[in-house]
């Protein structure tokens, strides 16, 4: 694998720690807390695949396919529009419970490495070396 420019090693890894970190968050700490509490394993466990996506994406920002750019900024925009609108409806009567600040913890972090992707594939599509870097 060729190198890459050290900013596109940067959002690999911020997402493939997301992804790690997601699943800690999201899965682990809710399982285990619920284990060590006797309730049923998944009572505190919010269900959704994103890590899965954002390996993916980090994959595919170190691999450089053809699609990478579009990829980066269809599941940025995607991701963007999705956080925002739950930070919306949690604003509207905010929970803060440790579920909830550690769901809202994460989508700032999630937040925050999308938009660096997405003002990255906008500004600099220079930086992708898919073939679709209009």
């Amino acid at each position: 694998m060729a190198e890459r420019p050290p900013w596109i090693q940067f959002l690999a890894y911020f997402l493939f720690i997301l992804a790690a970190w997601t699943l800690f968050i999201k899965y682990l700490f809710p399982l285990a807390f619920a284990v060590a509490s006797g309730e049923p394993w998944a009572s505190h466990i919010y269900w959704d695949f994103w890590p899965v996506a954002h390996v993916w994406l980090g994959w595919a920002l170190l691999v450089q396919p053809g699609y990478v750019r579009t990829l980066a900024i269809v599941m940025a925009v995607v991701e963007i529009a999705i956080i925002l609108t739950k930070f919306v409806w949690f604003f509207t009567s905010p929970e803060w419970d440790i579920w909830r600040t550690n769901w809202f913890v994460n989508k700032v972090f999630v937040l925050g490495c999308f938009i660096l992707v997405l003002l990255t594939a906008l500004f600099k599509p220079s930086i992708f070396r898919g073939s679709d870097n209009a």
